[in-house]
């Protein structure tokens, strides 16, 4: 079995560190051509990784050509000599199915899938939308036609300030929002501002896609570890981070809601020096399923440090691909300064839509009723996970916040081996460990239980599933 150290790797990730090894041995002939590689899960196990680190490293290789896969048979090292040819097609094609994040979760339709955070097509307002994409075409065919303002068009601005307002308690002008096309864009445009040469600090464990964004954009990260109250600010105080990326209303994947006063440490580290921001994401704020919504970071910063960032992926459809942030004043001039020449990624179709959605009450009677939706839909999962066989052998962890909760299992099945027996029994499920940056470190035998996108009908055969896998 091939075997690589993952001490000293400086400032790459894990799977960069595998790839930059694989690559190297590839181009110096160690592996040879045609060579069977070691298969994800083996080779994560042997490596004391995750099979995500894996993945992702093998899907590099794929891109640039040095490996190829075959379906049900595995990965093999190419000829290199060939290289100067086009890839083959099925490279291509086997690079869409195995180049998959931990948060895509794409699996078959016959496997129940407890690691997705996608909604169900159900509850999505369709009438509503439908309704609102005739009017907007029928009465604003001229204004449709129009070049929208680079942050975006000001009726859907100026609806999304009011609602920050007017759920959120954000007082914040419609001239300091730009509206994106997914967060990702969103991101680019904060680099550009604020400039390449910092470091950026994000969650560890936490959503993997970030640092990714990040690393491919030239930014540096440097992975901030999580006490029972948010972000460790005693390693944040130490570190070498200009900008951290916090989620203090609901974090994913642990559910952990920053305490006051971590915010208030948190915005007293960012106060400290006139290049330090905080990008706040307040993702899936609005599914506190018990007591009121936790305020906002914004609503406590008076010196302009924080970054708001939110989409309609949870409350609406991850598909919507709609998300916004409220700069800083002084931020909001330097972007009209230097970054209005784009232009906005968000076609007027759907923010006029949206924005009539918002402003016409729609939103807030949906996410009410979503909420109550939700909140009877996790009642009735936690009530047959305590009733069942699997309520001694479990202990259930942050579920009054957001659209999943934790499910500490008893047990002596490594992580691995648990989502291998799960998937056997047809149950896709991920676990806290695949977020952790070295998973040396990483806290075993909880499993990450998304429940926006099952049906209530399925709840027995869930608990039944996940029952056998545990044993």
């Amino acid at each position: 079995m091939l075997t690589y150290s993952f001490e000293n790797i400086g400032s790459d990730t894990l799977y960069e560190h595998l790839y930059k090894s694989l690559k190297q041995d590839i181009n110096d002939g160690v592996l040879s051509p045609d060579q069977k590689l070691p298969s994800k899960r083996s080779f994560a196990k042997n490596l004391s990784i995750s099979t995500i680190t894996v993945e992702n490293a093998y899907a590099q290789l794929i891109a640039e050509g040095y490996i190829y896969s075959i379906p049900k048979k595995g990965y093999y090292v190419s000829r290199i000599s060939n290289m100067i040819n086009a890839p083959n097609h099925k490279y291509r094609f086997d690079r869409c199915e195995e180049y998959n994040y931990a948060d895509k979760n794409d699996v078959a339709s016959d496997i129940i899938n407890l690691a997705s955070n996608h909604i169900s097509a159900d509850s999505f307002p369709f009438s509503i939308w439908s309704k609102l994409i005739r009017d907007v075409i029928s009465n604003e065919k001229d204004s449709l036609m129009k070049p929208l303002p680079s942050a975006g068009s000001f009726e859907l601005r100026n609806a999304i300030a009011k609602h920050l307002w007017d759920y959120r308690g954000l007082d914040v002008s419609p001239e300091q929002i730009i509206i994106g096309a997914g967060t990702e864009y969103l991101y680019s445009i904060i680099i550009q501002l604020i400039g390449r040469n910092f470091i950026y600090g994000v969650e560890n464990p936490g959503y993997s896609k970030i640092p990714k964004i990040y690393n491919s954009n030239s930014i540096s990260c440097e992975y901030i570890p999580l006490t029972s109250c948010g972000i460790d600010t005693d390693v944040l105080n130490k570190s070498n981070a200009d900008i951290i990326h916090i989620s203090p209303s609901h974090h994913f994947p642990t559910g952990i809601v920053t305490s006051v006063g971590t915010r208030h440490e948190i915005l007293s580290w960012a106060n400290n020096s006139d290049s330090r921001y905080i990008i706040e994401d307040d993702y899936d704020s609005e599914f506190r399923l018990v007591g009121k919504p936790i305020p906002a970071l914004l609503s406590i910063d008076n010196n302009e440090k924080v970054i708001y960032m939110n989409s309609f992926s949870k409350s609406l459809s991850s598909t919507i691909r709609i998300s916004y942030m409220v700069l800083p004043k002084h931020l909001m001039e330097k972007y009209n300064e230097m970054l209005s020449f784009y232009a906005c990624t968000v076609s007027s179709f759907e923010q006029s839509t949206l924005a009539k959605f918002i402003s016409q009450g729609y939103f807030e009677k949906h996410i009410n009723r979503m909420r109550n939706y939700y909140r009877k839909l996790r009642d009735l999962l936690l009530e047959a996970i305590k009733k069942s066989d699997l309520s001694s052998r479990c202990t259930i962890l942050e579920e009054n916040s957001g659209l999943h909760f934790l499910l500490r299992i008893s047990t002596d099945k490594s992580d691995v081996k648990l989502k291998e027996d799960a998937m056997k029994n047809g149950l896709h499920i991920s676990c806290l460990s695949d977020y952790y940056m070295n998973p040396k470190h990483s806290e075993e035998h909880t499993i990450i239980v998304n429940y926006s996108s099952i049906c209530a009908e399925n709840i027995d055969l869930i608990i039944s599933k996940l029952h056998e896998a545990v044993d």
